[in-house]
């Protein structure tokens, strides 16, 4: 854990906070930043993730 927030550049607590729920919708540039430490492409993840349901709607379509 210590190796990937030093690759990622965040705080070891805050990828704590993620991995146990406390931090529900990390931002985009700490995703990006895990992604790029852990040599995840991210076009390939959020193709993953493509059609699951928004933890969250976006106010604009609501």
């Amino acid at each position: 854990m210590v190796d990937v927030s030093a690759a990622a550049g965040i705080p070891v607590e805050t990828l704590r906070k993620i991995e146990t729920g406390r931090i529900v919708t990390p931002a985009f540039f700490t995703v990006a930043a895990l992604a790029h430490a852990l040599e995840l492409d991210l076009g390939a993840l959020a193709h993953t993730l493509d059609g699951l349901p928004d933890v969250a709607p976006n106010a604009a379509t609501a």
